[in-house]
């Protein structure tokens, strides 16, 4: 805090009225930091100065139009005086501190910081003149209400996917040492929906196959040479069965076969699922020995065991795996948009949402989330974003509506968290914004929706590293605040849809960096834009320098 200095000139048995010329305040010009004008005065009583009987309560008031609010008062007095107020020694003076802290209201955009002084000598009191020592209020932070109504609020992303990737697979047993397929395998219910989905995906225009494939296996016990032979021959008999199946169905498609001689990763897995006894000692061989013959015979060793895992695991790894991949595909952006006026019923929650960012109209958007809320009334996405849409348009009731809506359906939703969080925010109930901000970090709208409250809560630094590189009114704010001006300079010249709140923010910019030019130009654009600006502005501390370039508007 600067030192100011209180000095009230007399050597008399009175007090006389104070001079401002003895004051000067710490800010110089009083400034709202987190909804509060938080001042600073000191001062010095000389020496030979304060009557010995005297008492004299000094009040910080800061005046503005249609009212005033009055700070802490305090209380000083001299040597022969009883009571709790600091005392001041006739011969040599005393240093004084002064701190006030007003709630901030907007009509104190144009204030003067008074001094009010009362002094008591016996059973007399009488008020002496205020005294004027500072103006104000600086209340740039305060535009954060107006920057975070711009924020873009989170939205509730679709999951549409216009082409969906299948696989459909069956597995064919085989016993032990043996390649032959057998009539139970081969009339099994996952063997017999293969080839039923390959049907019907070759006879769907919205399902496309891409192949069957084919992996034979042989399991890791036994010679390396018989397992070898036996995996080719499971691959080759497998293969003649599924090319005898595509062309009694009429289909023409790829068939891609591969087999491994000893499944040594299958078998790993199948252990580490099971609840064989001393599995983990099994694994640790795998781990210790990378040779077959060398894994086999240790694992043989574990006698305790090899029963279990030949009864258990072994024959599980005896196989040939059908695998029939295809793709569904979905619906193009025009059939959505057609079916959506014609049916809107036959279409999915997230072709409906995906609908929404087809359309270019706040309007249309509208219509299709109500659709979805509608047809679609536990998924929490479209009152999201029908909260989006009134938040956008200032109706913050509606918003709040939706947001609450959606918070039932989905209480830890992030986007919806953040976007309550904005809404409180905007109500001046930082508290509130704050706690349902710490529970949406994980919306894409977080960040700038915390940028917006570390400006209301006086963080400017931290404001500013949480817009990072956005390019917006709210950011600029930050950068103003925090001193950046050629951050926000070059902030403020890459918005790429500026309003006039980024011309006023541009002429707040020019007022800190004295370029009396462009304060005129951005103020005549901001007030072309927005006609309320021009009262700001006349009211603005910022511009008290400037009123020529107010003067025209």
């Amino acid at each position: 805090m600067a030192v100011a200095v209180l000095a009230l000139c007399s050597c008399s048995k009175k007090l006389t009225e104070l001079s401002s010329d003895y004051f000067t305040v710490t800010p110089q010009v009083l400034e709202s930091v987190n909804g509060e004008v938080p001042v600073t005065i000191h001062g010095t009583f000389p020496a030979k100065f304060f009557p010995k009987k005297a008492v004299l309560t000094v009040t910080p008031v800061l005046k503005y139009n249609g009212g005033e609010a009055a700070g802490e008062a305090y209380t000083y007095q001299g040597e022969k005086v009883a009571g709790n107020g600091q005392a001041i020694p006739f011969k040599t003076g005393a240093n004084v501190t002064l701190k006030s802290v007003f709630d901030y209201i907007p009509a104190m955009a144009k204030s003067e910081l008074y001094l009010r002084p009362v002094v008591s000598m016996g059973s007399k009191r009488s008020a002496l003149p205020d005294v004027k020592v500072a103006d104000g209020v600086l209340a740039t932070a305060e535009l954060y209400a107006a920057t975070a109504a711009s924020t873009t609020p989170a939205a509730s992303e679709d999951a549409f996917q216009r082409i969906i990737e299948q696989v459909k697979q069956a597995n064919i047993m085989f016993l032990i040492q043996q390649a032959n397929l057998r009539s139970t395998e081969l009339s099994s219910k996952d063997l017999v929906e293969v080839f039923n989905t390959l049907k019907d995906v070759n006879a769907d225009d919205r399902k496309e196959l891409q192949g069957l494939e084919i992996s034979a296996y042989a399991s890791p016990d036994g010679a390396l040479d018989l397992n070898d032979r036996l995996a080719q021959e499971r691959q080759k008999n497998t293969r003649n069965y599924v090319n005898q199946q595509l062309k009694k169905a009429k289909v023409n498609t790829d068939v891609d076969a591969e087999y491994t001689a000893e499944d040594w990763e299958g078998f790993k897995q199948l252990v580490e699922a099971s609840n064989i006894a001393d599995k983990d000692l099994i694994l640790r061989v795998l781990s210790m020995y990378k040779e077959p013959e060398a894994r086999e015979r240790e694992i043989k060793n574990i006698s305790t065991v090899y029963a279990d895992l030949a009864n258990e695991i072994l024959p599980q790894l005896r196989r040939a795996r059908l695998s029939l991949r295809y793709q569904l595909i979905g619906r193009t952006d025009d059939e959505i948009l057609a079916a959506f006026k014609s049916d809107p019923a036959v279409l999915s929650v997230e072709e409906l949402l995906y609908a929404a960012t087809l359309v270019k109209t706040d309007a249309e958007k509208n219509a299709i989330y109500k659709k979805a809320t509608e047809l679609f009334p536990s998924d929490y996405r479209a009152f999201n974003n029908l909260a989006q849409l009134a938040y956008a348009a200032a109706d913050y009731d509606t918003a709040k509506s939706y947001l609450q809506r959606a918070a039932r359906l989905n209480p830890s939703a992030p986007e919806v968290n953040t976007n309550l969080g904005m809404l409180e925010l905007l109500a001046g109930n930082k508290a509130e914004a704050e706690a349902y901000l710490a529970k949406g970090t994980d919306a894409a709208a977080n960040s700038a929706a915390l940028g917006n409250l570390y400006i209301a809560q006086g963080q400017y630094a931290r404001a500013a590293a949480a817009f990072a590189d956005t390019k917006s009114n709210a950011a600029a704010l930050a950068q103003i605040m925090a001193k950046d001006y050629t951050a926000a300079k070059n902030t403020i010249s890459k918005i790429a849809d500026p309003d006039a709140y980024t011309y006023y923010l541009a002429a707040i910019l020019a007022a800190r960096t004295n370029n009396a030019t462009e304060v005129a130009t951005n103020l005549a654009k901001a007030v072309k834009l927005d006609r309320s600006l021009l009262d700001r502005a006349r009211n603005d501390a910022e511009f008290v320098k400037y009123a020529a370039a107010l003067a025209g508007l």
